[in-house]
């Protein structure tokens, strides 16, 4: 019997490629219960940009990201939760690709992607942490 719900929570630290572990969390949660390969790389995409937000963005260069995973045959639940300094995020520039490409700096383009491929997102942030709750659709 398969279960309809598996829910997943890791605390990562600030450690080069950490992400690669909640990555690969997902990637286990979803072939069991049979999830296409191309919702599973949308997914992977969100994950991996909110956790990477998380840990650079925090303002504390000790700080770890957590990160909860519920997931169901339909849908992805995604929070990843840090203990930073907060923002407002209206105050992100949403980036302009032709600004970009002749910029050296290519970043940025982490929280639109967030905004443009999940199904819902909520960002609650104050001065003692950020919450990012992300839903993907998977059905």
């Amino acid at each position: 019997m398969i279960d309809t719900d598996l829910k997943l929570a890791i605390n990562l630290p600030k450690v080069p490629d950490i992400e690669l572990v909640a990555i690969q969390g997902l990637e286990k949660m979803g072939g069991y219960f049979g999830i296409s390969e191309d919702k599973i790389g949308e997914a992977k995409v969100l994950v991996t940009e909110a956790i990477i937000n998380g840990l650079e963005h925090s303002g504390d260069d000790n700080s770890n990201v957590g990160v909860e995973f519920k997931m169901t045959e339909e849908k992805l639940t995604i929070l990843v939760t840090d203990s930073g300094k907060g923002f407002d995020p209206n105050d992100v520039p949403t980036p302009e690709i032709k600004n970009k490409l002749g910029s050296i700096n290519k970043r940025g383009w982490g929280l639109k992607l967030i905004k443009s491929m999940s199904d819902g997102l909520m960002i609650e942030s104050k001065p003692t942490g950020t919450k990012i709750s992300i839903i993907k659709n998977l059905g």
